[in-house]
């Protein structure tokens, strides 16, 4: 099993708060359907949108920073360009998330390197629900 691999399978295992930067309010934006999905599965899903105050129920943040004074964040669910990664990375790293998972085309080889560095578990470009539908 390659890193990414044992990434993939122990986010799955053992991360049950995820933080959701760009999840958009829409229905038919991937990021709506993907956090709906995850939260099916019995999700806790804390969606970070500057310009929505509740998504899928659950009350939105502007920043990581903010919803972790209110929510453990084991992991950041990333749904933003890939050039809008580095920030998010370190903001994920500052309040102590176990992990980060860079959505399908979200690809930041600098940055997941530095939270690999920081002891995060890292998984870029694919598909968390994809991933979660295939191990179940």
């Amino acid at each position: 099993m390659d890193a990414e691999a044992g990434d993939i399978a122990h986010i799955l295992a053992h991360c049950r708060t995820v933080a959701v930067v760009g999840l958009s309010p829409k229905p038919h934006r991937d990021s709506f359907a993907v956090s709906r999905y995850m939260q099916a599965q019995g999700w806790r899903i804390v969606p970070i949108n500057p310009n929505a105050s509740n998504i899928l129920g659950e009350t939105a943040y502007p920043t990581l920073t903010e919803a972790a004074r209110h929510h453990r964040i084991e992991l950041v669910n990333v749904f933003r360009n890939s050039a809008d990664v580095p920030p998010v990375v370190d903001e994920a790293i500052a309040v102590g998330a176990q992990a980060v998972w860079l959505q399908m085309g979200v690809v930041h080889d600098g940055a997941a390197q530095e939270a690999r560095d920081a002891g995060l578990r890292v998984v870029q470009n694919k598909c968390l629900m994809v991933e979660h539908r295939r191990l179940l």
